[in-house]
């Protein structure tokens, strides 16, 4: 597998976001899914309508069983994607078992090649010379996560990665890089 950097920059991920906007929302929903969760490429190919919408609306969390382990792991879907998903949904005629990111020649999901054409396509669009791939989303994911102060033993169980070195190694962060933690109670 090459080897693949996250997207750094929130200016690019914003102008990303912006060009995938013009060509496809199933393809802004993707990469703002991805992104914002970490969730692995294939688990993100497999999910159904049904996962997240409730009929109404999206739903607040995401459950994704880890075929390795069984375990159960809740997803968080912020605002960012709740308002791509309402407007997804309501531009398909959709059943509740159809996939998220159905194909447009059949009812299967599209591939891990066309992903990577998606996303590789877009950031050549923008300016991004540096290899990215379709685990660009969960390194993107990981990356900001930690730069915003989420505890790496969070994104490491999030990526199940077996160690913060891994994880920190998988993120493509730098001992120089590696930040004080910051614990602010404020009680």
């Amino acid at each position: 597998m090459q080897y693949v950097n996250p997207i750094r920059d929130v200016e690019t991920i914003q102008a990303m976001k912006e060009e995938l906007r013009k060509s496809s929302i199933r393809d802004l929903l993707l990469f703002v899914l991805g992104i914002n969760t970490g969730i692995s490429l294939l688990d993100l190919l497999h999910l159904t309508v049904q996962d997240v919408w409730d009929g109404q609306s999206a739903k607040q969390y995401l459950y994704i069983e880890d075929e390795r382990t069984g375990e159960v792991k809740a997803y968080y879907l912020n605002g960012k994607i709740a308002e791509i998903l309402v407007e997804y949904l309501s531009s398909i005629d959709w059943k509740a078992e159809d996939y998220l990111f159905k194909s447009k020649k059949d009812a299967r999901p599209i591939t891990r090649q066309q992903v990577y054409r998606i996303i590789n396509h877009v950031a050549r669009e923008v300016g991004i010379s540096e290899k990215i791939g379709a685990h660009t989303l969960r390194k993107t994911f990981g990356y900001h996560a930690y730069h915003k102060g989420i505890a790496i033993s969070i994104i490491k169980s999030i990526l199940n990665h077996h160690s913060t070195a891994e994880t920190l190694r998988y993120l493509g962060v730098e001992k120089s890089e590696q930040q004080p933690i910051k614990v602010d109670v404020n009680l």
